[in-house]
């Protein structure tokens, strides 16, 4: 099970007054350390990540990495890579960050220029006492295109429309991916073990694939997918998740 001693509060640190190249020296200084650094033109907040958090994020990582790989769409994740742009006078690090459309511009880099490059396609933000939605302006001025959000008891997912997030009751990057089933599958996750794999698949014969189809992806047989899948990322939600899908790759 997991630990109940997990949800111990982050610890955070805001600044004001603080420059550009202040910031840059401290991401330098502080590269070794577990902290995340956002910088919001002058403001800056340094962050202590909870084992919530850091639980959370992990779980989330696996979870978009072993959907990707089950409908066979490319992804190239970054983790919490930092974006900052000084033009914009921002500066961030998400929880987990995934390039899908955009994955081939930058597979293989060894530094991205994020006044060049473009911005990842997935963002994942884990807010358990602090808000990312301080937060959002910055990833929309870099133009980062959706945003999973969970703040430990609530999942969403926000579309960037006009410069603006805007609530989506679909995902960009999983658009046949039940936003239901990705809240069950995280409240399961608090009370089940890492990876749980049950002994009774469901059976998911018969299925019939849904026209709006992740281009590239076909159906077939996804009985073995379940298994491969739980194993990966865990929980039994997560197969009522593929029924939501309705195919999977053998």
């Amino acid at each position: 099970m997991v630990n109940s001693t997990l949800p111990q509060l982050e610890q955070k640190v805001q600044l004001s007054g603080i420059s550009w190249q202040t910031y840059q020296a401290l991401l330098s200084e502080l590269s070794d350390r577990r902290l995340c650094l956002t910088y919001n033109q002058g403001n800056l907040e340094i962050m202590v990540p909870s084992p919530e958090h850091e639980f959370y994020k992990t779980l989330m990582g696996r979870f978009v990495e072993t959907i990707a790989e089950e409908l066979k769409i490319k992804i190239h994740p970054l983790g919490s890579t930092t974006f900052a742009r000084e033009d914009l006078g921002r500066g961030l690090e998400p929880a987990e960050c995934f390039y899908i459309r955009n994955q081939a511009a930058v597979k293989g880099k060894k530094r991205l220029d994020p006044t060049q490059d473009s911005p990842p396609d997935l963002v994942v933000e884990i807010d358990i006492t602090s808000s990312s939605r301080d937060r959002m302006a910055s990833y929309a001025a870099l133009g980062v295109p959706e945003i999973w959000r969970y703040d430990g008891k609530v999942f969403r997912v926000y579309q960037l429309q006009n410069q603006e997030y805007q609530l989506s009751e679909a995902s960009l990057a999983f658009p046949n991916v039940a936003i239901a089933e990705i809240t069950r599958f995280l409240e399961q996750s608090a009370t089940t073990d890492y990876l749980v794999v049950p002994e009774k698949p469901p059976n998911f014969l018969g299925t019939q694939t849904p026209s709006s189809m992740v281009e590239g992806v076909q159906p077939a047989n996804s009985r073995g997918a379940s298994k491969r899948i739980t194993k990966k990322c865990g929980f039994e939600a997560l197969w009522k998740l593929l029924v939501s899908l309705e195919f999977a790759r053998e």
